[in-house]
């Protein structure tokens, strides 16, 4: 079994989030998005973007073009741990955005998810973030942000008037927030911020096992922000990642 990674089309990334993500949907805007493949076959794509604010950055003193988000793992049935493909994908995304200092993530609590995989490649857990307001939108739960992306408008009123009469105010349960530092300042900066690992629901083990279950990029939320520096930069053949 041959793995490889490479750049991915938007065509590809679309259908991989669609078929084999539980958001059932490709974040917005410019996206980072490396393909993998098992043996010739297309398994799915990882994909990193601003994520959902552009103040991700702030509160470890970076610029928007010095931290990404992991926002979608998105693989079918697979031979390759998810460990080792993330772990690839990291080594494209420094290797082509040298500027890079930071990639986030999140576990959803809504989805039982705890961040097992984060766990198992050794990310700092920093927490849990705040509960936030979503809009339930024709049968999808979005981030306001998003709605008005989508939209042009994030009213729950205009929203019920112009778009979905049964649109409704969602409350969710809040995230487990990863970090992973790509180089070693960083990392020393982001030290003390480090806390337990949280478990498993149901399980007594303070650490999770690895790493088939896709709780990766977990959070649905679509990037709203076009990437700049070098990320926006990539192109699909650029360069590839063999395992």
């Amino acid at each position: 079994m041959s793995l490889r990674l490479d750049w991915a089309s938007h065509a590809a990334a679309k259908y991989a989030c669609e078929h084999w993500h539980y958001s059932k949907r490709i974040p917005k805007s410019k996206l980072v998005k490396v393909g993998v493949w098992e043996s010739g076959v297309f398994i799915g794509v990882v994909i990193y973007s601003y994520g959902s604010t552009p103040q991700i950055g702030k509160p470890f003193g970076l610029k928007m073009t010095e931290v990404c988000e992991l926002t979608r793992i998105a693989l079918k049935a697979h031979k390759a741990p998810v460990s080792r493909i993330m772990a690839i994908s990291l080594r494209l995304l420094k290797q082509h955005c040298p500027g890079l200092k930071l990639v986030v993530s999140y576990a959803d609590l809504d989805q039982d998810h705890h961040g097992g995989i984060y766990q198992a490649t050794n990310w700092l857990y920093v927490g849990r973030t705040k509960p936030d307001c979503y809009l339930k939108v024709k049968g999808v739960i979005e981030h306001r942000k998003s709605v008005y992306d989508r939209y042009g408008c994030q009213s729950l009123g205009w929203i019920q008037k112009n778009v979905d009469p049964k649109a409704t105010r969602v409350a969710d349960k809040g995230k487990h927030k990863y970090l992973m530092p790509l180089d070693p300042q960083m990392a020393a900066k982001l030290a003390v911020l480090r806390q337990p690992y949280p478990k498993r629901a149901g399980s007594k083990a303070n650490v999770a096992i690895p790493d088939q279950g896709i709780e990766d990029g977990a959070t649905p939320i679509p990037a709203l922000h076009p990437f700049t520096s070098g990320i926006a930069s990539l192109k699909s053949g650029e360069a590839s990642g063999n395992g």
